[in-house]
């Protein structure tokens, strides 16, 4: 099979989305399977997985049992399984967290699709080839099982039905994430992906799911939704409350991580050249309508704070001294807000000199309100409190134009919305990288294994995979 090498792309950014080049690639899949102490069902659950994808998976794949430090015979399982069957692999970490557990092994795979399922198997396994067929085609980054969807179809009680639900509407009021179900335990995503993904989730428990889906929306990767049968473990050990407050404490870290733009997702964007929508048209310049639209939310609202302000200053002073006073205030909001989600302007970098360049379209608009006002004075006779504001909404929005010309054309040009703004995209080198270059290899006789021949210990006894 041939395939056109991508084109280059810039520094920090992925490549174009292509076809794996299966025939050269002997592990297309990595399945791993996080486990604390499931001594019970770990071996019947990988021997099913594997008997499943031996008989309908078209190309090599591996099972890695990723054991998050169990306290009863969870290794000596795993090592045994590691032994018995070509495609299992068992690696030991000596901390808990699924999370940190998917981190690790993920980060050393050298699987181009890397997936993950629960031990409990409560997923259709016939799932499993729709869910990373889209990552091998190079249509998607990621892929997430959904029990939410309309077609999916599952068994469980209303507690828990009650408990996701109002967690994903949590995420979808806060976080305005678009996927539907962040918690179930069934998720693939390019290695390409989680080379540059995963250096960036903090969460190392049950957060970590949906750290990863929100940051990966918000850089603009494709995520794809699998609607799945599932069937809901009873003798699940899942600690519900103090998950749902871990997670809670996880969206609040990440939405004001967002806020911030702390978050260097530039790195994440791929180049989508062969979508019509993200074809230059002559004559239109770049972003325009993007621009428009958020300039006009951000002006809404900066107009009914500088209204809300001029209402309460008119209580204690004169007209004019209220609108210059509520305007200087909203005006450095609006840059602010503009700046950032607007025109992209991210880091601190010529922040001051924005400003001041706001505060010069500021004086712009103060001269068009305070001459409107000036002339409804000088029209003589008295005029209500609902005239004077009638008047400034008239005065703003001719403001608002070219405001949003200045704001376009001197304040945040084309060249100041690049990396060069973005003090994170300076050196590549600053993110932290997978290792992606080692191997976790199976090496069936070193020692401190564990395993039915008497050996003890583990293969990753220091904590993570060799």
């Amino acid at each position: 099979m041939t395939t056109t090498q991508p084109p280059d792309t810039p520094l920090g950014s992925l490549p174009p989305r292509a076809h794996l080049r299966l025939g050269q690639i002997a592990t297309v899949l990595d399945v791993v399977i996080p486990v604390y102490n499931e001594e019970a069902d770990l071996e019947r659950c990988v021997r099913r997985l594997h008997e499943h994808l031996a008989r309908t998976f078209p190309y090599g794949f591996r099972i890695t049992i990723a054991d998050n430090a169990s306290t009863d015979r969870t290794p000596e399982v795993a090592a045994r399984l590691d032994d018995a069957i070509d495609e299992v692999t068992a690696v030991r970490l000596e901390q808990k967290g699924r999370g940190r557990a998917l981190r690790t092994v993920w980060s050393l795979s050298e699987a181009p699709v890397l997936a993950y399922m629960d031990v409990d198997l409560s997923t259709d396994l016939n799932a499993l080839l729709p869910l990373v067929a889209p990552l091998i085609s190079g249509h998607s980054d990621l892929a997430i099982g959904s029990r939410l969807s309309r077609s999916a179809r599952v068994v469980r009680g209303p507690k828990r039905e009650f408990i996701s639900r109002t967690y994903n509407l949590i995420l979808r009021g806060s976080l305005a994430a678009r996927f539907s179900d962040a918690q179930c335990g069934f998720k693939a995503i390019r290695g390409d992906v989680a080379e540059r993904l995963l250096p960036m989730v903090e969460d190392t428990g049950w957060f970590f799911d949906t750290e990863m889906l929100v940051l990966a929306e918000r850089a603009g990767l494709r995520i794809h939704e699998v609607p799945v049968d599932w069937v809901d473990d009873p003798s699940s050990t899942v600690h519900i409350v103090r998950t749902a407050t871990d997670d809670l404490k996880g969206v609040w870290r990440v939405g004001r991580a967002l806020a911030t733009g702390a978050l260097p997702l530039d790195r994440l964007a791929r180049p989508f050249g062969d979508d019509p929508r993200d074809r230059e048209l002559s004559g239109v310049p770049g972003g325009l309508a993007r621009q428009l639209v958020g300039f006009c939310v951000v002006g809404g609202f900066s107009t009914l704070l500088y209204l809300g302000l001029y209402s309460l200053f008119r209580l204690g002073t004169g007209a004019q001294l209220a609108n210059a006073a509520a305007l200087l205030l909203s005006a450095m909001a609006n840059t602010a807000a503009n700046r950032r989600l607007t025109f992209g302007v991210r880091g601190r970098d010529r922040a001051v000199r924005h400003q001041a360049q706001g505060l010069v379209v500021f004086a712009i608009g103060l001269a068009l309100t305070s001459g409107s006002l000036a002339a409804l004075d000088a029209a003589g006779g008295p005029t209500s409190h609902g005239t004077e504001l009638a008047v400034l909404v008239a005065a703003n929005l001719a403001a608002t134009v070219l405001r949003f010309l200045l704001f376009r054309a001197w304040v945040f040009p084309d060249r100041e919305r690049t990396s060069d703004d973005c003090p994170h995209l300076d050196d590549v080198n600053d993110l932290p990288r997978s290792p992606r270059s080692r191997r976790i290899t199976r090496s069936r006789r070193s020692p401190g294994r564990t395993g039915s021949s008497g050996r003890t210990g583990s293969p990753r006894s220091s904590g993570s995979p060799r």
